[in-house]
C-alpha cells in the first residue's frame, strides 16, 4: 500500500523486483506493458494529475495577461477534476458549465482537439497523449470569452503540451521518490534481518535464563533506543535485572497484557498524545512462549513514527526466538537442578545409612538440611506415642533441645494433623499459629515437612530463616523428597536400636542378658576407680515350678526381677545371670553400699512375692589395685559367697572375699 507519512501519494512498488532507470513516462510505460499495467493502473493517478495541473499554474502565472479565460482539466474518461481562473480578478464559479462537459465528450469521441463558439464564449478541448505510444491520459479545457476559435484551439494545444511536460515532471518524481523509498525500506528490512539472524545465533548459544533475557534486552535497545521495554514474568523467575517483573494485574493496562499473556500472540493499543492531537506513541504487549506454554510477556512503549508493520513483525519474531531459547534455557537449568538434586539425594542417603545410631542421624540431618538451604535455623521432632507429644529431638536453637510439645502444638501440629507440607513466606504477617520456634528466632520464612514411616507421621522438620520469601518454591518440592530419605533412615536406625535392645534383653524377664552385662562391666573398668556385683538367686526355685507349675515360676521370676529394677539406681546394670540367677552391677559402689541394696531386695521380695519366696544374695567388690580380678574373676568371688549363703541356710546375704578369686 502507499505510504503517505511523506505528505504525498507514493505508487505501490514494492512488490516489482529488478527496477530499470527510467528517462523517459513512455519508457516507463513501456515497461509497464510489459509487466501487463497501464499508467491508469497506477493508484493516487488522479493526485498526479493535479500535481501536475499545479505545477502549470506555476508556470503559467509568469506569462502575459490573457484576458478572460477558464482552464478546465479532466481525466482520460472526462471526468471532472479541476477548474481554474487566469484572469484573478475573476471571481470563477466552482461549477463547470455544460459547454464544456460536451465539448470534452465530444473531443474524446472523436479522439482530437476540437473548438466550439458559443454564446458565451469559445470551448476548446484537447486530448493529452503519451509522447510515442499515445496512451491518454487526460483532457485539457479552456473557456475563452473574447476570442476566435482559431485562437481558442492554439492556446488549448499550447496549454496541453505544457501541461504534458509538467505531467511528465511530476510523475517521474513520483516515481523516483518512490523507488528510493523501497531501496531505503529494503535496506532497512536487509538490515532488520541481519540483526534478526545475529540475535537467534546468540540466543541459541546462551543456556542461562538470565544470559537470554539480557541479550534481548540488548538487542531492543539497540534497535529502539527510545523505546521503553519490560519483561513481566508468570513464573517464580528472580532476576536483578529490574526490567524483569512479576506479573501481577493491578495496573490500567492490564487488559492489553493478560489478552497477549491468554492468546500467546502480539496486542497493539495507540496511546493518544496529552495534547489530544493525534497519536504519539504504541504500546505492545507480545508473549514470551515455547512449545510448553507462556512464560511472561514483553511491555513494550514506542514512539509511533519509530515503527510501521515491518517493526511488528521483527518485534514477533524476535520474542518467537526469545521464548524458545528461554524455554531450552529453562529445560537445561532445570534438568542440571535435577541432575544436582538426584546427586545430592544420592549423596544424602549414603551417609545416612552409613551410621544406624539415632542421635547421629538426626545431628547429621540436622547439618546437611541447613548447609542445602542456607537455612538459619533447624528443628526436627519425632513423635513419643507412650507421651503423645513432640520430641525435639535435633535442633541449632539451644533453647528448644530435648523440649517437648502437645501432639497440636504450633506448626509441628499443623502438619501432622494434615499430613501436608508447609510453604511461608512472612510469619509476622500470617499470625496465625503460635510457635515458639519461630518466635524465639525472629524467623519469617519456613518450610516444614512431614517425615512418614509406612504411611504414618513419625516427626516434622522445620527449616526457618529471618529474612521474608528467602525458600523457593524448588525449596519446598526438594525437602520433600529429602524428609522422605530421612524418614527412612530415622525408622532405620530406630529399628536397629529396637533390635539390639531386644538382642541385649532377656525376653521373659525384660532384665539385660549376660553377654551386656559382662561387656558393660568391662567398659566401667576401664574408667572407674571400683564397683561391685551382686548375684541374687531364689531360693529352692526348682521346687516352686515342681508345686505351683512352670507358668507361677515365670511369674514370680518376673515379681522378683521388678522389685531388683525397682530397688536399685537407673545407673545401674541388672541382668540374667542364668535360670534364676540375677545379676546387679552397681558402679562405683562398694561392698557396704552394694550390701545396703542387696538386703532391699531381699527383704522386698520375702514381702511382696505371691506365692511368697525367698532369695540369697552375694556381693563381689573390685577396686583399682585389684588387678587380677577380671569380669571372670570378679563374679567367681560373687558366686561363691552365693554359695556361701546358701549353705548357711539360704534368704541372707554374704561379701565375698578378693581372696577367693582364682589367680590368671
Amino acid at each position: 500500500m502507499a505510504d503517505q507519512s511523506l505528505g504525498q501519494p507514493m505508487l505501490n512498488l514494492n512488490n516489482v523486483s529488478g527496477l530499470p532507470r527510467l528517462d523517459d513516462l513512455n519508457e516507463h510505460t513501456d515497461w509497464l506493458r510489459q509487466l501487463d499495467i497501464t499508467v491508469h493502473d497506477f493508484p493516487y493517478i488522479d493526485s498526479i494529475l493535479k500535481q501536475a495541473f499545479a505545477e502549470w499554474r506555476k508556470q503559467i502565472s509568469d506569462m502575459p495577461e490573457l484576458g478572460e479565460v477558464d482552464v478546465f482539466l479532466a481525466d482520460s474518461c472526462g471526468e471532472k477534476l479541476l477548474i481554474d481562473s487566469l484572469n484573478p480578478r475573476q471571481l470563477l464559479e466552482r461549477s463547470w458549465p455544460s459547454g464544456m462537459e460536451e465539448v470534452i465528450k465530444e473531443s474524446l469521441c472523436e479522439r482530437k482537439a476540437i473548438a466550439v463558439q458559443k454564446a458565451d464564449g469559445v470551448y476548446a478541448a484537447v486530448p493529452v497523449h503519451t509522447r510515442i505510444h499515445g496512451e491518454l491520459f487526460a483532457m485539457i479545457g479552456c473557456l475563452m470569452r473574447e476570442s476566435c476559435t482559431s485562437e481558442a484551439l492554439l492556446f488549448a494545444k499550447m496549454t496541453a503540451r505544457l501541461y504534458q511536460t509538467c505531467f511528465y515532471r511530476c510523475f517521474e518524481g513520483m516515481f523516483i521518490t518512490d523507488l528510493v523509498r523501497i531501496q531505503q525500506q529494503a535496506k532497512r528490512e536487509e538490515q532488520r534481518r541481519s540483526k534478526l539472524f545475529q540475535m537467534v545465533q546468540k540466543l541459541h548459544d546462551k543456556i542461562d535464563v538470565d544470559s537470554v533475557l539480557t541479550e534481548v534486552f540488548e538487542r531492543v535497545s539497540n534497535m529502539y533506543p527510545n523505546a521503553r521495554l519490560e519483561l513481566l514474568m508468570s513464573q517464580d523467575h528472580v532476576s536483578f535485572d529490574p526490567r524483569v517483573k512479576s506479573f501481577q494485574l493491578l495496573g490500567q493496562g492490564d487488559e492489553l497484557l493478560v489478552r497477549a499473556f491468554m492468546e500467546g500472540r502480539m496486542q497493539t493499543r495507540n496511546i493518544i498524545d496529552s495534547t489530544g492531537d493525534g497519536e504519539s506513541s504504541l504500546e505492545i504487549a507480545v508473549p514470551l512462549s515455547g512449545k510448553q506454554g507462556v512464560y511472561g510477556v514483553f511491555h513494550l512503549q514506542i514512539e509511533r513514527e519509530e515503527i510501521d508493520d515491518v517493526d511488528l513483525q521483527l518485534i514477533s519474531m524476535l520474542a518467537d526466538t526469545a521464548g524458545t531459547a528461554f524455554e531450552n534455557a529453562k529445560l537445561y537449568e532445570q534438568s542440571n537442578l535435577l541432575i544436582n538434586e538426584l546427586r545430592l539425594i544420592n549423596e544424602l542417603t549414603k551417609r545416612l545409612n552409613q551410621s544406624l545410631r539415632l542421635k547421629e542421624v538426626f545431628q547429621f540431618a540436622t547439618e546437611e538440611l541447613l548447609s542445602i538451604f542456607q537455612a538459619e535455623y533447624c528443628c526436627i521432632s519425632q513423635v513419643n506415642k507412650h507421651t503423645e507429644t513432640f520430641e525435639i529431638m535435633s535442633c541449632n536453637v539451644p533453647g528448644l533441645s530435648k523440649e517437648h510439645f502437645s501432639m497440636t502444638y504450633g506448626f509441628s501440629g499443623l502438619v501432622y494433623s494434615t499430613q501436608e507440607p508447609i510453604i511461608l513466606s512472612d510469619f509476622q504477617a500470617y499470625g496465625k499459629v503460635t510457635s515458639r520456634f519461630m518466635e524465639e528466632t525472629n524467623s519469617r520464612s519456613l518450610i516444614t515437612a512431614p517425615l512418614f514411616v509406612r504411611g504414618e507421621v513419625i516427626g516434622v522438620i522445620m527449616l526457618a530463616h529471618r529474612k521474608p520469601r528467602f525458600f523457593s518454591y524448588d525449596n519446598y518440592k526438594l525437602l520433600q523428597v529429602l524428609s522422605s530419605h530421612i524418614g527412612l533412615a530415622i525408622a532405620n536406625a530406630s529399628l536397629h536400636a529396637e533390635v539390639r535392645r531386644m538382642a541385649n534383653r532377656d525376653m521373659l524377664t525384660g532384665l539385660y542378658a549376660r553377654h551386656y552385662v559382662d561387656d558393660a562391666i568391662k567398659e566401667f573398668q576401664k574408667r572407674d576407680a571400683n564397683g561391685s556385683l551382686i548375684i541374687v538367686d531364689i531360693d529352692q526355685f526348682k521346687q516352686v515350678n515342681d508345686t505351683f507349675g512352670h507358668q507361677t515360676g515365670d511369674k514370680i521370676l518376673k515379681q522378683v526381677c521388678s522389685i531388683v529394677k525397682n530397688s536399685i539406681r537407673k545407673t545401674d546394670i541388672a541382668a540374667r545371670w542364668g535360670g534364676e540367677e540375677l545379676a546387679v552391677y552397681l558402679p562405683g559402689a562398694s561392698a557396704e553400699n552394694s550390701y545396703e541394696i542387696a538386703e532391699t531386695i531381699r527383704l522386698r521380695v520375702a514381702m511382696d512375692t505371691d506365692p511368697p519366696v525367698t532369695v540369697s544374695c552375694g556381693i563381689a567388690e573390685w577396686g583399682k589395685d585389684d588387678e587380677k580380678l577380671s569380669v571372670e574373676s570378679l563374679f567367681y568371688v560373687a558366686d561363691m559367697a552365693l554359695y556361701k549363703a546358701k549353705n548357711n541356710g539360704r534368704n541372707q546375704t554374704q561379701i565375698g572375699s578378693r581372696e577367693d578369686a582364682p589367680s590368671l
